[in-house]
């Protein structure tokens, strides 16, 4: 899939002064509700009014959304409000009854971008629409499969299309419901920044008090827009209440959220950016050395262990070095969760250049 600015021509045509914003209830629970939280942000810089209709359950039992019958309230936000609609599909009668009832913004959910089969189903009812198209990361942190549910929608002629950055599952324990991996999105927005990408901070946060800070941070790296679960009662939602803001809170966090300018023509500021990335290139370039200086002295240790006959791993070891570098990262201001994915890969590197060597 080649650079398309065509796909970004419906952000465009906007005309926005303010980052995309779509924002409504994570379920559509009752037409009063739905028509109510619709009213409370018609005059705001709200750009689309989602609401769950069908709901991916992990498992059976719980609120698994109203059904089509949500549409018509969708249909009915449009009229009385004037606002767009969008709203979630898994498979094609999804898709055939959202257009029947003109919604106007569709997007792919993560449990849906992991399977291609699904992917390519959606991908063949909306092929030729005029509706715009959003496609969430998938669960997992995989890149590649996260594009080629883009390009399956684009080979669809669907030319509205975008992505949505909800964060990805983890078995570790974090501050987050779904850890962000800013690195992968920014690594998407590099190689198509004509992609438009929203961020959904109520997913990567799952509390309603970070969501500010994340979005925050969305903007900071030139996200295009942000999807923000928002409810009249959030405490008592029937899906998803903890990660979900009132309508007045929502208001507040979009006149508190900062939006930087992508650059600046300021000669002195384009000076002294130039000069500080210069720094942190030589500075990467000195890591890459370390870390090559570093892999030799691990495959000699992998000869030392191949002639004794002495298993790879070293767990005691390991643990010592782990613990030495989280204290020593904290006094220079870097993290723990940090340095716990920059060692572990450092560490995974050592254990594979030890394994080729013990088992050459």
């Amino acid at each position: 899939m080649e650079n398309n600015k065509q796909m970004r021509a419906w952000l465009d045509d906007l005309g926005l002064d303010h980052p995309l914003v779509i924002a409504g209830p994570c379920s559509a629970e009752t037409e009063e509700q739905v028509l109510g939280i619709a009213n409370s942000l018609k005059d705001t810089d709200v750009n689309y009014y989602r609401a769950g209709i069908w709901k991916p359950r992990t498992r059976p039992g719980n609120f698994e959304g109203v059904g089509a019958l949500g549409l018509k309230w969708l249909q009915k936000v449009k009229s009385e409000t004037g606002m767009k609609t969008a709203t979630e599909v898994a498979n094609r009668a999804h898709v055939e009854l959202a257009l029947e009832h003109d919604i106007d913004l569709l997007w792919i959910g993560a449990r849906s971008t992991v399977s291609p089969f699904i992917v390519q189903e959606i991908a063949d009812a909306l092929e030729g629409t005029d509706k715009v198209v959003l496609i969430k990361n998938p669960v997992n942190p995989d890149l590649s499969l996260w594009l080629g549910a883009v390009e399956r929608l684009h080979t669809a002629n669907i030319k509205k299309l975008g992505v949505i950055h909800r964060g990805f599952s983890t078995y570790e324990k974090t501050k987050y419901r779904n850890i962000p991996e800013w690195q992968l999105a920014i690594d998407l927005q590099t190689r198509f920044p004509d992609l438009p990408i929203i961020n959904d901070p109520s997913h990567i946060t799952g509390k309603r008090d970070m969501i500010f800070d994340v979005s925050q941070t969305a903007l900071d790296l030139n996200f295009d827009g942000l999807m923000i679960e928002t409810h009249s009662d959030p405490d008592n939602a029937w899906s998803d209440a903890a990660q979900q803001v009132t309508p007045d809170t929502l208001i507040q966090i979009m006149r508190d959220l900062h939006v930087r300018k992508e650059s600046s023509p300021e000669a002195e500021f384009n000076r002294k950016l130039s000069n500080l990335r210069a720094q942190i290139d030589v500075i990467d370039n000195q890591l890459i050395d370390t870390l090559g200086k570093r892999m030799k002295i691990s495959d000699s240790i992998g000869v030392l262990k191949r002639k004794r006959n002495v298993a790879v791993l070293q767990s005691n070891r390991w643990n010592q070095i782990l613990g030495a570098m989280i204290l020593e990262g904290e006094s220079k201001g870097l993290s723990e969760e940090f340095i716990l994915k920059m060692f572990k890969a450092i560490h995974q590197e050592s254990i594979n250049h030890q394994e080729k060597i013990i088992n050459a």
